[in-house]
């Protein structure tokens, strides 16, 4: 009897322990970007980190033109120790409305438009190397805002639609998730050349709603924030679907949105857990990180889906957030954030363990 009792316990702690991971201790460097005084920055749409420690900012400053419509993209540098260095691809034809940027192992930037629906590589000095979709022709009587008709348009080879965020294989390829309209997953070789794409709007394997961000571990296994499923799904090189990751991690009562009325959906991009952006930091033992905008929290998880621990939560304050769009994580231990609503980026330093 006593016995029976003690597995009990056991099976019942267990089972908590899953449901309510643990808490990471963490800090935010204060102040930690120093901007000139007559630069800003709007909503921060990406953030990445290059081998030098240097941090590349896409965000949504610099508009022109109107209130609807305007142009608002913006690619900075940062050093290691958060100093202003330059502004890359000034009046670039390509910035329309900031979404993602990435650093590849060469150090080459790359930047996701989503409204021009374009992505640009960049040398490490700066230098357009090679672009990826195409523009709509500002002389064409048809140009205006992408409509998301029902049932959608079919996707066409080389071109993206609101174009969401980009990852590369071991081999050089490029995987890039397009997007809020084509729901897919495109792959283009190191040269440039485009090879195949997978997937179409939908709730099913190998299916998506908003494909949002897109991540590769040194096995080649291609992981995507499918945000308004409230799912990650993985994929081997070749895009044949693997498993999906759920986060199902207990709201605390308190909590609150950062913007909004109380989320009561258990589905789409508000739901607890629905993945905004995911990364995978370099190392012999990867894990997996994911931020959702409710209740606000970054979650860490292997790569097979555990929740190892949880941090954060909404707010305006150092160590809170608003709504993250995107994280670099050039170590295990090592965070930055990038938020829409508190035009900003923080440094997180993660204490180890639980």
């Amino acid at each position: 009897m006593k016995r029976s009792f003690l597995v009990f316990w056991l099976l019942l702690g267990a089972s908590l322990f899953a449901q309510h991971p643990p808490l990471i201790r963490y800090r935010s460097v204060p102040d930690f970007l120093k901007l000139p005084p007559d630069l800003y920055l709007g909503e921060v749409a990406g953030v990445a980190v290059n081998s030098q420690g240097h941090v590349f900012v896409f965000s949504r400053g610099n508009t022109a033109g109107p209130a609807y419509g305007a142009a608002a993209a913006q690619l900075l540098e940062f050093g290691a120790d958060g100093k202003f260095i330059r502004e890359i691809g000034h009046h670039l034809y390509a910035w329309s409305f900031a979404h993602s940027v990435k650093v590849d192992r060469d150090d080459n930037i790359w930047a996701a438009d989503k409204g021009s629906d374009m992505v640009i590589k960049f040398n490490p000095e700066g230098r357009v190397m090679m672009v990826f979709g195409r523009k709509q022709d500002a002389s064409d009587e048809a140009t205006a805002p992408l409509h998301h008709p029902k049932s959608p348009l079919p996707p066409v080879d080389g071109y993206f639609r609101q174009v969401t965020d980009m990852a590369w294989d071991a081999a050089g390829n490029t995987y890039i998730s397009d997007g809020y309209i084509n729901s897919r997953v495109a792959k283009i070789d190191k040269d440039g050349n485009w090879l195949k794409s997978w997937g179409e709007p939908g709730s099913g394997p190998g299916q998506f709603d908003t494909p949002h961000s897109i991540a590769v571990d040194a096995q080649g296994r291609v992981y995507v924030a499918d945000r308004g499923n409230r799912r990650i799904q993985v994929f081997d090189g070749e895009g044949r679907f693997l498993r999906q990751i759920t986060i199902n991690v207990p709201v605390e009562p308190n909590a609150r949105p950062a913007i909004g009325n109380q989320p009561t959906a258990t589905t789409g991009s508000q739901a607890p857990g629905s993945p905004w952006t995911i990364c995978i930091p370099p190392g012999p033992n990867q894990v997996l990180f994911a931020s959702d905008a409710y209740p606000g929290r970054i979650y860490k998880l292997s790569l097979e889906g555990e929740v190892r621990g949880v941090l954060g939560e909404s707010g305006k304050q150092l160590r809170q957030f608003g709504w993250i769009h995107q994280m670099a994580c050039p170590a295990a231990t090592e965070l930055y954030v990038a938020e829409l609503l508190n035009w900003r980026v923080q440094k997180l330093i993660l204490e180890p363990g639980p």
